[in-house]
């Protein structure tokens, strides 16, 4: 198992100083500030915009917050960096994942055990410095919080040179922790189920606390009886089938027409969500016995109106399937990240992996039995406002 090391943080040499009293340009990615009481506390959540997961727990986060009275500025870490590092990070995901996956595989496990490779993702980092360090120290924060692995490499190695003086927060919005996630200048590294924080604290020798999911609250409320049916109807969902839930992320990556294909082999009406991805979409309404759809607004009724997720190990859908106690299999994983959030989820009980047809007829059957689940979860708020100077006992919920 590899270890976080102390060259993790000390290969980051100091940056060039920024300029002394020089004003805090405006960030085009920023979300505008919200009102908030001061006197509660001030506090910076830095996110990444590739896919929607970041940027989901981010604002979530965000919003449980200001509920509590406190002043939140949320950041873009992609806004700190120049136009062709934001170029590599977004296109280059994409593209890797969708057309070329054993090089993002090769990457993403590179990055744990080749130095080389390491070296080369710290000085990635590195180039967001400068702005990074402006926007933490004129917004005079009492605790800063990524959502965002490079972010949190960024503010590590910030944190290590003492330009952050608060509480430093890192919340993986992955189910399987990843070097990228840690660094041992964060103070804190919070993580939504138990069994990250277990891989975690196994893999990389660091103390990770369990603060529960970050998901808008009505994920975890059953819409009524009246309005699950007319969605039903809305959709052309045959009454006597049951319905699987297929998600691929924001932009739709993977082999999902095949998922819904399967499927619908296996009895099942297939809901297929395709995110932003047109051709996808158009690839989708070909399979006889699929209703494809866009980006939706209403996810957490289909959630609701599903019997089952499939899903390729994203974070954000699992998660949110997770509050909604709609229970889930993995398949058709995508690379790096895809396949290592499937083995967390399969070892803990919380997923089974199904690598091949016949395995993922004999998942989806055994979550169809198992039937929707009823959880209660942490919030992560309370344990932010815990490490606010007027947050300490505090005891009300949040969200």
């Amino acid at each position: 198992m590899y270890r976080v090391r102390a060259w993790w943080s000390t290969l980051l040499s100091p940056s060039a100083p920024a300029r002394s009293g020089s004003p805090l340009r405006p960030d085009p990615g920023a979300a505008a500030p919200m009102p908030g009481n001061a006197a509660a506390g001030r506090v910076l959540i830095i996110s990444g915009s590739v896919g929607a997961g970041h940027d989901g727990a981010a604002h979530e986060l965000a919003a449980r917050l200001r509920r509590a009275g406190v002043h939140v500025d949320v950041r873009d870490y992609l806004q700190a960096l120049p136009a062709p590092c934001r170029v590599v990070l977004r296109d280059g995901y994409t593209a890797s994942v969708g057309c070329l996956p054993w090089v993002f595989e090769w990457v993403f496990t590179s990055i744990e055990c080749q130095p080389v490779v390491q070296r080369l993702t710290l000085a990635f980092c590195r180039v967001a410095d400068r702005v990074v360090r402006r926007w933490v120290q004129h917004g005079r924060y009492d605790a800063v919080v990524s959502t965002y692995p490079l972010a949190s490499q960024t503010l590590g190695g910030l944190k290590a040179r003492g330009c952050i003086g608060g509480p430093l927060v890192t919340y993986l919005t992955d189910p399987a922790a990843h070097r990228t996630w840690v660094h041992e200048h964060v103070d804190v590294h919070l993580t939504a189920t138990a069994a990250t924080a277990a891989q975690g604290g196994t893999d990389y020798g660091l103390v990770m606390r369990t603060a529960g999911p970050l998901v808008p609250a009505r994920f975890a409320t059953r819409p009524p009886a009246a309005v699950l049916r007319a969605l039903r109807v809305e959709l052309a969902l045959p009454e006597d089938r049951p319905i699987g839930l297929v998600v691929a992320g924001s932009l739709g990556l993977g082999q999902v027409q095949d998922t819904a294909a399967h499927l619908v082999r296996e009895g099942l009406s297939a809901l297929v969500l395709c995110g932003r991805n047109e051709q996808l979409l158009a690839q989708v309404q070909s399979v006889p016995g699929a209703t494809a759809l866009g980006w939706r607004a209403d996810m957490h009724h289909l959630m609701h109106l599903a019997d089952v997720l499939v899903h390729n190990a994203g974070g954000l859908s699992f998660t949110e399937a997770l509050v909604a106690g709609l229970p889930a299999v993995s398949y058709r994983c995508i690379p790096g990240h895809g396949r290592a959030n499937a083995a967390v989820l399969e070892r803990a009980g919380l997923a089974p992996w199904a690598r091949d047809e016949s395995e993922f007829g004999r998942a989806v059957a055994a979550q169809l039995t198992r039937g929707r689940l009823d959880t209660t979860h942490q919030d992560p708020a309370e344990l932010v406002l815990a490490l606010l100077p007027t947050g300490r006992g505090r005891t009300h919920a949040a969200a």
